[in-house]
C-alpha cells in the first residue's frame, strides 16, 4: 500500500484493523474512511516547536508583480484622434481640432470597470499618431490645442482623480512609436523627448499601477533604437510600485498575440534577454520557460470590437465569447486586459456597457460559489506535525494564496483527496499556487471515482500559476482527487475550486487538454492497474 493511503487513514478519529483494510477493495476503503474522516485538529502544545515553511524556489515575483497578478483583470482604453476619423493608426497629421469630446465622462469609464470586476484602468496617453492626452509641455499636439474643455482640458488628469476615487490603478500607454514629432527618427532627441514625456505623465497623477508600451512601428517607418534600459530604469525611479509591459517585460510580458489567448502552458518564468522587444518569438511568449530566471508573467491583450478604436460600424463581442477569452487569459496564469474604447462622444458606449454586465453576471454565476466548499479534505502527506494547520490539505478550500497546502518532503506521490458529501455535478476545475512561493507544478491530473469504484481521470493540465482554470464535460461524483504528477519542487496548492458552468459550448471550447466522457471510459483499464497498485 502507498503512502498516500496510509497518511489518509491516520487522520481519520476511527481506528480501523490493519486486516480489514488488507481485505476490502479500493473503493470500499475510500468509501469507508470518507464516512470517519473529520477536519484535522486546530489544537497546539505551547512547546510544539513548528516546522518552518518550505524554502521558496526562484524566481519568486516582487510585491507589484503579485499585486498585479492578484487583479486578475485590467481595461484597457483606446482614445484619441483615431476615435473621431474612424482609424487605427493615425498619422500624426489630423488637426487637433477633431478631438471634441463634448460628453466625456471619465467617472463612467471607472463605474464601468468597476461594476465589471475590473482592477485597474489603462490609458492610451499617447498613441501612434503622437497626440497626447495632457497638456505636454513638449509639444503642442496635444488636447491644449483641440477645442475640448476650450483647450484647457486633461484627460488624463481627469481620469487620475476618478481612478482614485474609486480605488482603481491607473495605468498609462505611452507609444514609443511617434508619428507626429520632427526628432522621431533622431536617437538622442527622441530619447530625450520621449523620457521628459514619460516624467511629466509619472509625476503630475499620483500613483500609476502599470506603464504600458510595445515595439509597434509600421513597416517603411523611420529606423528608431529606444533606450528601453534608461526608460526602464526612469520608471522604476519614478514609480517604485509600476509593473512596466512590454514584449520582453521587465515586469510583464505580451502573451505574443492580440486575441487575448494564452498557450494551455504558461509558465511566469522567462529569460528576457532571450526576448527583444518589438521581435520576440510568439511562442517563447505565449509559454513562458520553465527554466527561466525571471519573473515576468503574461499579459493577454484583446479588444471588444474588431478594432482598436471605437468605429461606429462596429458592434462588441458577446458575452459568451468574452467568458472563452477569460477562461484562455486569466485562467491560464495570465491577467486578461480587454480594450473598451469610449466614442466620439467620451462615453463608453451602452451595448459595450451591456455585454460587459452581462459578462459579469455570467462569470459570478460560476465562480460566486465553490461547490467544494464543504468538502472533507486529506492528502497524501502532509508538512510537519498533524497539528500544525499551517500546511494542511484544508487550506485549500481557503481563499487567496498564502494560505496552502504543503506536502511532506520527498515524497514519492503528491494528491489530494474530496469528499464532496454528497454526489455533486460540475464542469470547471479552479486550481491555484501561491505564487510568492514560486511557480512549481508542470503536470497535474484530476479524477473523480464513478459508482463502480473506478477512478477516471476528466482532466489533465500542464502549468498552473497564479489561476488555471479548465474546463471538460459535466461529471458527477462525491469523490474527486487531484494528482500532480511533476513539480519543479514540492508542490504547494493554495486553492481548488470546482464549479458549473452552463453558459460555454463545451463541445467546441474545451481545452484541448481534456478528456471527453468516451475518453474517460477508454481510462478504466488504466486506472484500475493505478489503483490495484495502491
Amino acid at each position: 500500500m502507498k503512502n498516500h493511503n496510509i497518511i489518509f487513514f491516520t487522520n481519520c478519529n476511527f481506528p480501523l484493523p490493519f486486516s480489514l483494510l488488507n481485505s476490502i477493495s479500493s473503493f470500499s476503503l475510500f468509501f469507508l474512511l470518507s464516512l470517519f474522516l473529520q477536519p484535522i485538529s486546530t489544537s497546539s502544545s505551547s512547546s510544539l516547536i513548528n516546522n518552518p515553511p518550505p524554502l521558496p524556489i526562484l524566481p519568486i515575483p516582487s510585491a507589484s508583480q503579485i499585486q498585479w497578478q492578484l487583479g486578475n483583470m485590467a481595461l484597457f482604453l483606446h482614445f484619441g484622434p483615431n476615435t473621431f476619423t474612424d482609424s487605427e493608426w493615425g498619422t500624426g497629421h489630423a488637426h487637433p481640432s477633431v478631438f471634441n469630446p463634448i460628453n466625456l465622462d471619465a467617472a463612467q469609464w471607472v463605474r464601468v470597470a468597476k461594476d465589471a470586476g475590473f482592477s485597474r484602468i489603462i490609458l492610451t496617453a499617447k498613441h501612434h499618431d503622437g497626440f497626447c492626452l495632457w497638456p505636454s509641455e513638449y509639444t503642442n499636439y496635444s488636447v491644449s490645442s483641440s477645442p475640448w474643455r476650450n483647450g484647457k482640458g486633461d484627460v488624463v488628469g481627469e481620469l487620475a482623480k476618478a481612478a482614485k476615487e474609486a480605488g482603481l490603478g491607473l495605468g498609462l500607454y505611452l507609444s514609443p512609436w511617434d508619428r507626429h514629432e520632427s526628432c522621431y527618427g533622431k536617437t538622442l532627441e527622441y530619447n530625450e523627448f520621449y523620457l521628459g514625456q514619460m516624467t511629466e505623465l509619472l509625476t503630475r497623477y499620483g500613483e500609476i499601477k502599470e506603464v504600458w508600451l510595445d515595439g509597434a512601428k509600421g513597416e517603411g517607418e523611420k529606423d528608431m533604437e529606444y533606450f528601453f534600459d534608461s526608460w526602464f530604469s526612469l520608471i522604476h525611479q519614478l514609480q517604485p510600485g509600476v509593473v512596466i509591459f512590454s514584449d520582453a517585460g521587465p515586469d510583464c510580458r505580451w502573451i505574443g498575440d492580440e486575441a487575448g489567448i494564452a498557450k494551455p502552458t504558461c509558465w511566469s518564468l522567462f529569460n528576457s534577454s532571450s526576448a527583444k522587444i518589438g521581435g520576440t518569438d510568439s511562442r517563447y511568449s505565449g509559454e513562458g520557460d520553465p527554466y527561466g530566471h525571471d519573473w515576468i508573467p503574461a499579459e493577454c491583450d484583446v479588444s471588444i470590437r474588431p478594432g482598436w478604436f471605437w468605429h461606429p460600424s462596429e458592434v462588441p463581442k458577446s458575452a459568451r465569447t468574452l467568458l472563452d477569452i477569460y477562461y484562455k487569459s486569466a485562467g491560464r496564469n495570465c491577467l486578461l486586459l480587454l480594450n473598451v474604447p469610449p466614442n466620439s462622444f467620451g462615453l463608453i458606449s451602452d451595448e459595450d456597457v451591456q455585454v460587459l454586465q452581462e459578462f459579469t453576471k455570467i462569470r459570478d454565476s460560476i465562480f460566486s460559489y465553490n461547490l467544494a466548499e464543504n468538502a472533507l479534505v486529506d492528502g497524501s502527506s502532509t508538512r510537519g506535525d498533524d497539528e500544525d494547520v499551517r500546511f494542511a490539505p484544508a487550506n485549500v478550500l481557503k481563499e487567496g494564496i498564502y494560505t496552502y497546502w504543503a506536502p511532506a518532503e520527498n515524497q514519492p506521490t503528491w494528491a489530494l483527496y474530496l469528499n464532496l458529501q454528497d454526489s455533486i455535478s460540475f464542469n470547471v476545475l479552479l486550481i491555484q499556487e501561491p505564487i510568492h512561493m514560486g511557480q512549481r507544478i508542470i503536470e497535474f491530473h484530476f479524477d473523480i471515482l464513478d459508482d463502480e469504484g473506478v477512478w477516471s481521470t476528466v482532466v489533465r493540465g500542464s502549468t498552473v500559476g497564479y489561476r488555471r482554470i479548465l474546463r471538460f464535460p459535466i461529471v458527477e461524483s462525491q469523490f474527486l482527487r487531484l494528482v500532480i504528477e511533476k513539480s519543479r519542487a514540492d508542490p504547494l496548492v493554495s486553492y481548488l475550486g470546482i464549479h458549473l458552468d452552463n453558459f460555454s459550448h463545451l463541445d467546441s471550447h474545451l481545452d484541448k487538454t481534456s478528456i471527453s466522457g468516451s475518453e474517460i471510459r477508454q481510462q478504466i483499464t488504466l486506472n484500475n492497474s493505478e489503483i490495484s497498485a495502491v
